[in-house]
């Protein structure tokens, strides 16, 4: 066999094993959008989305929304409200938020705003560091569905035993959603690598 076909065919399975594991990291993605894990915790915390001057957007007000519905439903005594600033914000995405849910009916007490980090793992140092503070057991993440699956690996690299639970309203479910899908089933395994486990996850594994 000449050297050029023992590069050729080592290319083909690598690039085989790829494709192949990208594919089962497509599937728990999608598998863990549409499971929905509601259950009482000790509070719900609200991944945060963009904001314009203080207005949540139409996908950070979705979460809101489902997060406010849970807390109404009594799943949780608190609701925990995330994120920082972009470039050129005057406010945070944690207090445009804080001003939606008191606005909508939420009690003052019952909303805790982290105004910190820019992108999941900031804001899961932030909710991290609340959780040690308030001795808070286990909690409830809301965001998108395609967003599920990594949040429950970051959730458990950085210690915090946590469940999950889509914005059912949010504009991005449907078709629009695939481009989120296609980009996770490459983020999803990066963050997986980024955790303590030994094993490529099955869909049970992604349970804490």
């Amino acid at each position: 066999m000449t050297l050029r076909r023992r590069i050729f065919i080592a290319f083909g399975i690598t690039a085989g094993l790829a494709v192949t594991l990208y594919l089962i990291a497509l599937v728990l993605v999608i598998r863990a959008a549409h499971d929905d894990q509601q259950r009482n915790v000790g509070a719900v915390v609200v991944l945060g989305a963009a904001q314009y001057n203080g207005r949540p957007s139409p996908v950070l007000r979705a979460r809101l929304l489902h997060a406010l519905e849970l807390y109404r439903k009594g799943f949780a005594p608190v609701i925990v409200v995330t994120g920082g600033t972009a470039t050129g914000d005057a406010v945070s995405e944690a207090e445009a938020g804080r001003r939606f849910l008191l606005a909508e009916g939420a009690p003052v007490q019952a909303v805790v705003s982290l105004p910190e980090g820019t992108n999941t793992d900031e804001t899961l140092d932030a909710v991290v560091d609340w959780v040690r503070q308030t001795g808070t057991a286990e909690v409830l993440l809301v965001s998108d569905g395609f967003h599920m699956a990594r949040l429950r690996v970051e959730a458990r690299r950085h210690g915090i035993v946590a469940w999950t639970s889509p914005a059912p309203g949010s504009p991005i479910a449907g078709p629009r959603e695939w481009s989120y899908f296609i980009a996770e089933g490459v983020k999803f395994p990066v963050a997986y690598l980024r955790d303590d486990g030994s094993q490529w996850p099955g869909a049970d594994s992604l349970v804490p």
